[in-house]
């Protein structure tokens, strides 16, 4: 059965195709390469001893998507492929609308052209902007605060009047929270384009020498040690969220919401400790003023992904940072400048441009 993985040379995208090769799917991705490397990709390969078919194709680009469509036999889409910096988002918000939105519609339009009706929309916990309380569960109000946020949010509900347009669609919108950790193998993970926007790349990168001191923003908070709580969660857990999400639309038809998070929140603080005693490493910071929209706690409930996807997170913080450090310890430039190569090798199919 072939899946098209869009964004799948990315952090998560890539965690999620070694998972569906080792249960037996085939894989054909299509990234634009603005944040991700098919060095990801190799390694997954050699990894699973499996093969992936990659197309260097932006969703933007429809003529390109629907020949991907023309050559293979997709029966189900996992939808990754999208900007997303907060930070930046705030900056430049007509990019970010311009390209995650409207790749999502191009993507949608041929995936209705050629009659493949299952997704599963990689989402985001910002869409619940600033709970009111914890865990936040999928019935809590939606809204965003950031263009980040609401192109997530403005997709969701796209894909929910999509459904209710054609009752043959079957969707699952994932809700992640914070995800960390790599594959343990060290081979693959987080390869962030300059400064980190995240907090185990930045530490992770302090840790090998690439950055001076971490910034922790806030000790204020009403939290335990005054720092923001996070629900932090395993890369590989969060990618075999994915695996039983895609089962689940594949047999059943509509749209659900599910969270993608452990249930429990660690400190900034917390994560800091956890990580320079599995990794031996001291990690200066400093304190410094909160950044507008942080809130104090944000943490999952995943109570409705273990009822009804029958998933759930296994790994805790300790294997998050050990496996973050591994990652980085043996890639200290990330994927940048590494000469490891497959020898299985991807197929790279170009593009034909007819004329």
């Amino acid at each position: 059965m072939e899946i098209l993985v869009t964004g799948g040379a990315g952090f998560i995208g890539s965690h999620t195709c070694l998972e569906l090769i080792k249960a037996n799917y085939k894989i054909i991705v299509v990234d634009n390469l603005s944040n991700s490397s098919t060095e990801s990709l190799q390694r997954v390969e050699e990894l699973t001893n499996g093969q992936i078919t990659f197309y260097e194709c932006d969703l933007l680009d429809r003529k390109s998507l629907v020949e991907v469509f023309e050559h293979h036999e997709i029966k189900a889409v996992i939808h990754f492929a999208g900007l997303k910096a907060v930070g930046e988002s705030v900056s430049i918000p007509l990019h970010y609308y311009h390209n995650n939105i409207t790749g999502t519609l191009v993507l949608c339009d041929v995936m209705q052209q050629f009659e493949v009706k299952k997704l599963v929309f990689s989402s985001s916990a910002t869409v619940y902007g600033i709970p009111e309380q914890v865990p936040i569960n999928e019935r809590f109000p939606l809204s965003a605060t950031n263009p980040y946020g609401r192109t997530k949010l403005m997709i969701e509900e796209i894909l929910r009047d999509l459904v209710t347009s054609d009752p043959e669609w079957s969707i699952a919108l994932l809700r992640y929270f914070n995800p960390i950790g790599a594959h343990e193998s060290g081979m693959i993970g987080e390869s962030p384009n300059g400064i980190p926007n995240n907090l185990m790349p930045y530490i992770t990168q302090v840790a090998v020498g690439r950055l001076g001191n971490l910034n922790i923003y806030g000790s204020d908070y009403p939290t335990s040690d005054g720092t923001g709580v996070r629900d932090y969660i395993h890369v590989v857990d969060l990618a075999l969220g994915h695996l039983k999400a895609l089962e689940k639309v594949l047999l059943t038809t509509g749209v659900d919401a599910y969270n993608l998070g452990t249930g429990k929140g660690h400190t900034v603080l917390e994560m800091v400790e956890t990580f320079e005693k599995v990794s031996k490493k001291r990690i200066p910071y400093n304190i410094v003023e909160r950044r507008p929209g942080d809130v104090a706690m944000c943490y999952a409930d995943p109570s409705k992904a273990k009822k009804e996807l029958g998933w759930i997170a296994t790994r805790g913080i300790e294997e998050m940072c050990k496996d973050s450090w591994r990652w980085q310890s043996n890639n200290p430039n990330g994927y940048k400048n590494h000469t490891y190569s497959s020898e299985s090798g991807i197929q790279f199919r170009l593009i034909s441009r007819k004329h």
